[in-house]
């Protein structure tokens, strides 16, 4: 029994470590702080503009167009990693399949260029 309770040994100083530093970080900055706030550091910030009045108000085009194209470039990449390592095992029927779904995304991408979400006045 005691040989078993040995090998969890590096398990538990390995969450003992974990915890020490996670409180650690987490009470860290309420030690070093510096703790004079004036009405700047109090303000609110919403992407560089004051906050709105009201929540239902629209937004402007542009940041639903930015985050179309943040997850167009997202879901590529996140694709391309596993796509990549199986190459050798997936085939012609992988090569395809990867270059038509490249090709959706680029027909977004081109949508996002002519709707001028790259062009920011």
């Amino acid at each position: 029994m005691e040989t078993l309770l040995s090998q969890y040994l590096p398990i538990v100083i390995f969450i003992g470590i974990a915890l020490f530093i996670g409180l650690a970080l987490l009470v860290a900055p309420f030690i070093v702080a510096y703790k004079a706030p004036d009405s700047e550091k109090l303000s609110a910030y919403e992407c560089g503009f004051n906050a709105f009045d009201d929540a239902r108000m629209k937004f402007d085009v542009r940041f639903y167009l930015v985050a179309i194209l943040f997850i167009i470039f997202d879901l590529e990449v996140a694709f391309l990693f596993p796509w990549a390592v199986a190459f050798g095992d997936i085939g012609l029927y992988g090569y395809v399949s990867m270059m038509i779904f490249l090709g959706i995304l680029t027909i977004g991408f081109i949508y996002e260029w002519k709707k001028g979400a790259l062009e920011w006045d």
